[in-house]
């Protein structure tokens, strides 16, 4: 995974992909986007910015799916234009590949779907780098199969993002054991929000644990992550999608340097 725009790319510390669940507006996503990386900037933090221009997987139908697919995929453009950073968005069918590529650097496959081959096939053959989530009701070990159908269709640029295995109906749980066999097959990152989700509640909007973001970040680095994928919200409890388990925008200064002080303390061994 090497931008040219990327900042801070040669830092010895984990890489960091961040911003909303999804683009609700382009107000909202600048004032994220640029928040994250005035503070990644002052702790030489490279950042990739997220966002979905859709919500495809919703529980509800009356849930948010989105503002217009190319309204929410230009904010996207114009961040990654107006503050030269790479950015980051999900896509759920395989015609989605092609649209999303012309607006963003990394295409993402969402967990739910990543056994969809045609899907990570359309990504992979754009030649963006492309994000595989791994599915909740998948081991580590094989993930080894999703990364191989992107380099098999000819792109070596991947990476695995860990979020969690279902546990019962209403929680996940992370192994971190899977952590270092995942580095084997790319570069792994860690989602510390999308781990804590509670999904499936009887109210049909997924819950969280907020509260223990830190805990799963500090772990994350503890055992040698590449990356660490969170989302954030000047207002969590007023953001249209998965605010129960984001991270208060105005906390991600002080959560960040601790995971630099950890990381740096790592890098002494």
């Amino acid at each position: 995974m090497d931008f040219n725009r990327i900042l801070n790319k040669n830092s010895k510390t984990f890489f960091l992909i961040a911003g909303p669940c999804a683009i609700e507006d382009e107000l909202t996503a600048f004032e994220i986007a640029l928040h994250i990386q005035n503070v990644c900037q002052s702790l030489n933090i490279p950042f990739i910015f997220k966002g979905s221009f859709k919500k495809a997987n919703r529980t509800r139908i009356d849930s948010f799916t989105g503002i217009g697919n190319e309204k929410a995929l230009k904010i996207l453009k114009k961040i990654s234009q107006s503050l030269n950073i790479p950015t980051l968005t999900d896509i759920h069918e395989s015609s989605d590949a092609e649209m999303a590529a012309e607006y963003v650097d990394i295409l993402q496959i969402p967990a739910f779907l990543i056994r969809q081959t045609d899907l990570i096939k359309a990504a992979s053959n754009t030649g963006k780098t492309v994000n595989l989530k791994k599915g909740q009701f998948m081991s580590p070990q094989s993930m080894k199969f999703a990364v191989e159908k992107v380099k098999d269709s000819g792109n070596k640029n991947v990476i695995i993002t860990e979020r969690g295995t279902q546990f019962g109906y209403n929680d996940l749980v992370v192994d971190f054991r899977g952590i270092p066999h995942l580095r084997t097959f790319a570069p792994t990152v860690m989602d510390i929000t999308h781990s804590l989700q509670q999904p499936n509640t009887s109210q049909g909007i997924t819950g969280g644990l907020p509260h223990l973001i830190e805990t799963m970040g500090r772990a994350a680095i503890a055992v040698g992550v590449d990356g660490i994928f969170l989302e954030t919200h000047p207002e969590p409890s007023t953001a249209k999608s998965d605010g129960k388990n984001m991270l208060q925008l105005n906390l991600i200064e002080n959560l960040l340097s601790r995971f630099v002080d950890i990381q740096n303390t790592i890098n002494k061994f």
